[in-house]
């Protein structure tokens, strides 16, 4: 065998040895897509439960008319941020659940 085919062998087998290694570290990102994909879920009870939370206290903070020229508290802009986030929240989650609900029979 000359120095060339050797080389061309080499390269050849170090070509399948990086498809391998490629390979694998594509399956090990796609199992940590999954973990970090179920952790996500298991917050959507306790965003839930925080959204009603900041929409109750939106609503309470609605109630309390602001003066004319007065600049609205850091509180209610964080709260009404909050409620914002909380409704986007919300809407994912039901478009979520829409998607899942259409591989079931």
């Amino acid at each position: 065998m000359n120095p060339l085919e050797m080389r061309k062998q080499l390269l050849i087998a170090e070509s399948e040895l990086n498809r391998v290694q490629l390979t694998e570290e594509i399956a090990q990102l796609t199992g940590n897509v999954h973990n970090y994909t179920n952790r996500a879920k298991s917050f959507v009870p306790l965003a839930s439960s925080a959204a009603v939370l900041v929409a109750g206290l939106a609503g309470y903070q609605r109630g309390k008319a602001v003066a004319g020229g007065e600049k609205p508290s850091i509180i209610q802009t964080l709260i009404k941020g909050a409620g914002l986030i909380s409704t986007v929240a919300l809407l994912f989650r039901a478009s979520g659940s829409k998607r899942e609900d259409h591989g079931k029979p």
